[in-house]
């Protein structure tokens, strides 16, 4: 169950770093959190899988609604190379869904933090190799790149529509 839950967790990063649809990046990220979570029932903490369930649903309902609003603006596409500065169109749309994607990448203080960063230092504690270890920090490292992605395509880059 570690290695699987690894490898969903990387094999999920990739494609979504690689992947211009907004609602397939963010399926593909679901994807990627529920290799944390099964992750976190390998090690045996079932109890803190669940809590990164809990948290991950409120978050990734926010970045569903906001991708939908945006689709919605964009004249229903969900090629993101078609976005491109929509922060100034729709500044509270860009700060939720800013706000969903940071805790998404585990940032301190949001809710993603609390339970991402809790397994990370569980799973450290434990001696399971460097292999998984290093494995588990780039696929970490994967979410914070597709999430950095999908916002400045979004929000900061130009405009691509037509």
């Amino acid at each position: 169950l570690l290695f699987i839950s690894i490898m969903t967790m990387f094999m999920s990063g990739v494609v979504a770093i690689f992947e211009y649809d907004l609602k397939k990046i963010i399926a593909l990220s679901t994807l990627s959190q529920l290799g944390m979570m099964m992750f976190s029932i390998s090690l045996g903490l079932y109890e803190l899988a669940f809590f990164h369930l809990l948290t991950h649903a409120l978050f990734k309902a926010l970045l569903f609604l906001c991708a939908g609003v945006l689709i919605h603006g964009a004249g229903n596409t969900q090629d993101i190379r078609s976005f491109g500065g929509l922060s100034l169109n729709f500044p509270l749309v860009t700060v939720c869904m800013n706000l969903a994607n940071l805790s998404l990448c585990g940032v301190p203080f949001l809710a993603g933090f609390y339970s991402k960063d809790l397994i990370v230092e569980l799973a450290c504690q434990y001696s399971w190799g460097i292999f998984i270890l290093l494995m588990m920090f780039i696929c970490l490292s994967l979410t914070v790149l597709y999430s950095v992605r999908l916002t400045y395509l979004s929000f900061v880059g130009p405009y691509g529509g037509g």
